[in-house]
């Protein structure tokens, strides 16, 4: 007996040495952030142990800091998603950049709120299900679809029926009604998921139909005739409809002459006018506030170098007026600079 004993004794303190405990103790508390599941160490390194083993060293670092952040998401509130326990994460700390927006939690479904407030729950059934005329496994629906009534060539008539009913033609339409009412309601929950007003798609029946249901219903009732309601009498004291929609007007055929004679010389007018199509003065004046407002940015930005440039453009303009006035002197002539003063020319004095 103390021989088994000892046996057990030893088998767990070989497990004990073999596993580690859960309980991880540091000299400086991790920043954790479950959101992003993320852990900083701010802890000084060992550099003695680091040095003689680097990869041991960096596998017990990384294991004690994953069991502090296990341990930490185990304090957080749970429940349970199709049977399995899982932790509801908080928000993230840590602002990490990435390519494209998060996505956002999907809206619920008109049954989805409706099986929320009652508190119904989804059965899971399987996918595959066992049709007995094929003996085998086929999907429970869809195409190829196992168990499937509509391609049944004989079908059960009840006592009450009608016994000239087309039952097939029935059946057939019943599902073409079925699939056009799926397909509305999830075009509705798409509208309604994105906040915008549901389309119309006609006099659906309802229970209850309501004033402006009934307007509607007898403006299509009206227009449902072979001349669109051009000829369908009124009630007595009716009032227009609002739901009538706007006529298109076309002009006839064969109308006036003149005036259509008038607007294409018109159009021709303008085409060959030496009218210009945009306005110069306009533009140039936007033009030329644009580069003011660009040359008062340069100088607000850099009034060193601009100064230097327009002290340059100075001198410049200065030497070329000097040339003008030498060449005017020289000539003699009217309209020269200094021409009066200087001499050689045929009117002016002495040189």
């Amino acid at each position: 007996m103390a021989d088994i004993v000892e046996n057990v004794l030893q088998e767990a303190a070989a497990k004990e040495a073999k596993y580690k405990t859960t309980e991880v103790h540091k000299d400086i508390d991790l920043d954790i952030d479950e959101g992003n599941l993320m852990t900083s160490d701010s802890n000084p390194i060992d550099l003695k142990s680091f040095r003689s083993n680097k990869e041991k060293f960096l596998k017990d670092l990384s294991r004690d800091n994953t069991q502090i952040l296990v341990n930490s998401i185990w304090k957080l509130p749970t429940q349970r998603v199709e049977n399995i326990v899982a932790a509801q994460l908080p928000d993230p700390k840590t602002a990490i950049p990435r390519e494209k927006p998060v996505p956002k939690e999907k809206t619920l479904t008109k049954w989805e709120k409706y099986a929320k407030l009652k508190g119904i729950q989804n059965k899971k059934k399987s996918r595959m299900v066992w049709d007995e005329p094929s003996q085998s496994y086929k999907p429970r629906w869809g195409y190829q679809r196992g168990n499937d009534d509509t391609k049944e060539w004989v079908a059960e008539i009840k006592q009450n029926a009608d016994p000239n009913e087309d039952i097939f033609g029935k059946r057939n339409t019943a599902k073409k009604e079925r699939v056009a009412k799926n397909e509305l309601q999830r075009l509705r929950n798409i509208a309604r998921s994105q906040k915008q007003k549901v389309p119309g798609v006609g006099l659906t029946p309802t229970e209850a139909p309501s004033k402006d249901y009934l307007g509607k219903a007898l403006a299509v009732a009206k227009k449902s005739t072979a001349s669109i309601g051009k000829f369908t009498e009124n009630l007595p004291k009716e009032k227009p409809s609002k739901f009538s929609g706007k006529k298109r007007k076309f002009e006839p055929n064969h109308g006036n002459l003149k005036q259509e004679a008038s607007r294409q010389l018109e159009i021709l007018n303008n085409l060959g006018s030496d009218r210009p199509l945009v306005d110069k003065n306009l533009a140039a004046n936007l033009h030329n506030k644009e580069w003011e407002s660009a040359r008062a940015k340069r100088r607000r930005e850099d009034p060193d170098s601009f100064k230097k440039k327009t002290t340059g453009k100075r001198s410049n303009q200065g030497k070329k007026g000097n040339l003008r006035n030498f060449k005017g002197g020289s000539k003699g002539g009217k309209s020269g600079r200094g021409g009066s003063k200087g001499g050689g020319g045929k009117k002016g004095g002495k040189g």
